[in-house]
């Protein structure tokens, strides 16, 4: 951040400024301009990485392990991540609404310069606070333990495997371990953690003689759990306009109230006419995401057919720039479908990572999403351009030209609503696929006396 900042602070760090629309004489930015703006976005990769990879799954183990108390934490750990997410959409607020504000208005030298600030602040403040926090060493690598078990089941792989939980096989387990036996799902891992020969597999003192031919259960397991998780006018009145940027924050505060009136009113009350309490299963709140997610891109399809439509009206065709007499607000029903979406799909994904992973992959656990949105993005761009390249094709003007009002930006619209819905029933059979969650099992054993119920 402070490298982005000092290139607003030194003329020579930044190409010269120009009449951007025209772009006349213009110049293009030098090698080593360029080379420091990409090693200012490449650190605060590595930074946002680090940080937001680590954070929720630090955060949860400040509940579990910081009072003691089982009970507490876990009804804690259930408000948690909805209300994570609701301190990231707080910041991600101002960043939107008063950030961006302070640069259209004050300029860039500030505007790079507070955020540079506040990130100083906050990581004096975490180091601070060091002493104070649960931190639980390492004490052995995640990524060398699960080659471990990919190197120990090829070894073994001429082992036969016996019907499933074969009194007669033994499995290699830690001390404490409450996982005895590996799951039957891809069961060729778990020759991973047979024991062929004691004397010669165990040392005196119970641990393996050689963990690259014989892993642990909760190794085994590990793998199984990572690969599994892999598969307009913008006045408001006359005196006020919204800045373009800032019209995000219609979704970060659909998503704050949703948190909120779900987590401290709907479930409550729910709970209270039951009888007993209430909620939405992790998967259901997922796929309900989904559908909101379809529901958003066809409501933003609405709005760019009606947009279009008035841009041709008045004339406008041939001017993308120009401003059509539609308000903005008609961006509200995409906007807040869209905050609700991540409410549902977002958090829940997260907290089904967080919850289906060994606590050893907390991290991985948290990063997932992000993992899985950084992929999506990449779909995304390949859907774009192969969207862009058939409608393209016999010298048509495409779909998705730069002239936005001679394009038909509704139809590209409409085919990804079309392509969430798609996704949606994928996930209803990778659902039936994956079988119960852990979470599941776990109520089902524990809350036998039906004490407990999925609304």
């Amino acid at each position: 951040m402070v490298l982005l900042w000092l290139t607003t602070i030194f003329p020579h760090a930044r190409p010269l400024a120009c009449d951007y629309p025209l772009r006349d004489g213009c110049e293009s930015a030098t090698g080593s301009q360029l080379m420091l703006l990409y090693l200012a976005f490449g650190l605060m990769s590595l930074g946002g990485g680090g940080i937001r990879s680590s954070s929720l799954a630090f955060g949860a183990e400040q509940l579990e392990k910081g009072d003691g108390i089982k009970s507490k934490s876990e009804g804690a750990l259930k408000s948690y991540f909805s209300w994570y997410y609701v301190s990231v959409s707080a910041s991600s607020m101002v960043a939107v609404t008063l950030i961006v504000y302070i640069q259209d208005n004050l300029g860039w030298k500030v505007g790079f310069g507070i955020p540079a600030a506040i990130m100083l602040s906050s990581a004096l403040c975490f180091f601070l606070a060091s002493p104070f926090y649960v931190k639980s060493k390492a004490n052995t690598s995640l990524l060398s333990g699960l080659i471990q078990v990919l190197v120990a089941s090829y070894k073994n792989r001429h082992i036969k495997l016996s019907s499933p939980q074969a009194a007669e096989e033994r499995y290699h387990h830690r001390e404490g371990s409450v996982r005895l036996v590996p799951s039957e799902n891809l069961r060729c891992l778990n020759k991973a953690c047979i024991i062929k020969h004691p004397e010669q597999d165990l040392t005196l003192d119970g641990r393996a003689s050689d963990p690259w031919s014989l892993c642990t259960v909760d190794q085994v397991e590990e793998l199984k759990a990572l690969i599994k998780a892999s598969s307009m006018d913008r006045h408001v009145s006359r005196n006020f306009e919204i800045p373009a940027a800032s019209f995000c924050i219609f979704t970060i505060i659909t998503l704050t109230l949703w948190v909120g009136f779900y987590d401290r009113i709907l479930l409550p009350l729910a709970s209270k006419i039951k009888g007993k309490p209430c909620q939405l299963s992790l998967k259901q709140r997922m796929g309900i995401g989904l559908l909101f997610s379809t529901a958003s891109m066809a409501a933003w399809a609405i709005t760019e057919t009606v947009r279009r439509r008035i841009a041709i009206d008045e004339g406008l065709s041939d001017d993308p720039r120009a401003v059509v007499q539609m308000s903005a607000m008609w961006l509200l029903p995409y906007l807040v479908l869209s905050g609700l979406a991540m409410a549902f799909n977002t958090i829940g994904q997260t907290e089904f990572y967080y919850s289906e992973l060994p606590k050893s992959m907390s991290s991985i656990a948290s990063a997932l999403l992000g993992v899985g949105l950084s992929a999506a993005s990449l779909v995304a761009s390949l859907i774009m351009n192969a969207v862009d390249g058939i409608t393209r094709s016999g010298g048509k003007q495409g779909w998705i030209p730069s002239n936005i009002n001679k394009g038909h930006y509704d139809h590209y619209f409409w085919l990804l609503s079309a392509l969430n819905m798609a996704n949606f029933v994928y996930f209803l059979a990778c659902c039936k696929a994956y079988g119960p969650c852990r979470v599941e099992v776990h109520k089902a054993l524990h809350d036998a006396d039906g004490m407990r119920e999925e609304c």
